[in-house]
């Protein structure tokens, strides 16, 4: 799921559970490296919720949790970022930050 400046409060912040949101550029190679990874692990863990912000569109929130290269994973749970990582990851280095 793809989040904006217009929902990412909803969908990210105000959730209860555990959210990993993906920084992301579509002209970015690691990106789209990544996002089969992020793909398959959603289908796999229910437990966790995906979702995507492009740092093109996103200027504001890209800006307040200081994302300075992409891919940048944040681990968010209940509203409040847990973990994060940057540049590509292999899905067992993506599932350990959960």
């Amino acid at each position: 799921m793809k989040v904006s400046e217009n929902n990412f409060k909803k969908e990210v912040l105000d959730y209860e559970g555990k959210v990993l949101v993906d920084f992301y550029a579509d002209w970015c190679g690691p990106c789209k490296m990544l996002a089969p990874v992020l793909e398959e692990i959603e289908e796999e863990r229910t437990d966790v919720k995906i979702v995507k912000v492009n740092v093109d569109e996103c200027p504001s929130i890209t800006s307040k949790y200081g994302v300075m290269s992409i891919p940048t994973l944040l681990v968010f749970n209940d509203g409040t970022v847990k973990n994060q990582s940057v540049g590509f990851r292999p899905k067992s280095a993506v599932l350990s930050l959960l």
